[in-house]
């Protein structure tokens, strides 16, 4: 995608993390999120329902809106209502592709139908350029950037899925990546773990192509984020493919 037309796309602009909400089940910890989150708050389509009962109202909703009820849909100022009509992304895709954020949190996306979660993890893959972690009921997972580099519990669980063939290398995991080839129905990298004997360990990370997961315990979102966020790893991020 040319810059040109990324800004055409965009109508949701922040030099800080927005949360984007999807209509898929929420924990309560995802509540808690959308009711003290500070900046701001997007819906998916449906996921506008979720903001709505948490007190608050999304500074835009975007999607087919086929899934948006009445309720939600009166609620919500017409300005902040951005209707996508073509059918070839889902409502993740189109939420994400019009947002330029440092990084995108999303809830809302796993733990439903697993074809909707599926779809999600597609999205990602789709958009490698932008920053976004999914948070799940116990987990969260994010596109692996070129780089990253995350300070973590030593002995704590940290697992890699590629979607697509990816070649990886690591440091301070127990079973070093040692740059073999990721790739579904091949190697897959589950239930690998942080080394070490001390209380935490640098992990580092690098790929040579988008499409490897990183999956990591709920409680390792602050550094995903910081690993995310850092300076040195913004000018390390994924080109958008043509589109």
């Amino acid at each position: 995608m040319n810059s040109e037309l990324a800004q055409k796309n965009t109508v949701v602009y922040d030099f800080t993390p927005i949360l984007l909400v999807g209509g898929g089940p929420l924990r309560a910890d995802d509540r808690d999120l959308i009711t003290g989150f500070s900046s701001k708050i997007i819906a998916a389509d449906g996921g506008a329902g979720h903001v709505i009962a948490a007190g608050r109202l999304p500074d835009a909703v975007i999607g087919d809106l086929d899934s948006l009820s009445d309720e939600a849909r009166a609620s919500v100022p017409a300005d902040r209502l951005y209707h996508v009509k073509e059918q070839d992304s889902t409502d993740f895709e189109k939420s994400l592709s019009r947002i330029e954020s440092p990084l995108v949190l999303g809830v809302g996306f796993t733990g439903g139908r697993l074809d909707h979660e599926l779809a999600a993890l597609h999205g990602l893959l789709t958009f490698p350029e932008k920053r976004c972690i999914l948070l799940g009921a116990e987990d969260i997972l994010f596109l692996a950037p070129p780089e990253s580099h995350m300070t973590l519990s030593a002995g704590s669980r940290f697992s890699l899925m590629p979607l697509c063939p990816v070649r990886a290398e690591s440091t301070g995991l127990h079973w070093p990546l040692n740059g073999n080839l990721f790739a579904p129905g091949a190697l897959i990298g589950t239930s690998n773990k942080v080394a070490g004997d001390q209380e935490e360990q640098r992990v580092s990370v690098n790929c040579d192509a988008p499409g490897m997961l990183v999956i990591l315990p709920r409680l390792a979102l602050k550094a995903a984020m910081a690993a995310l966020t850092e300076k040195p790893g913004l000018h390390a991020q994924w080109p958008a493919p043509e589109r």
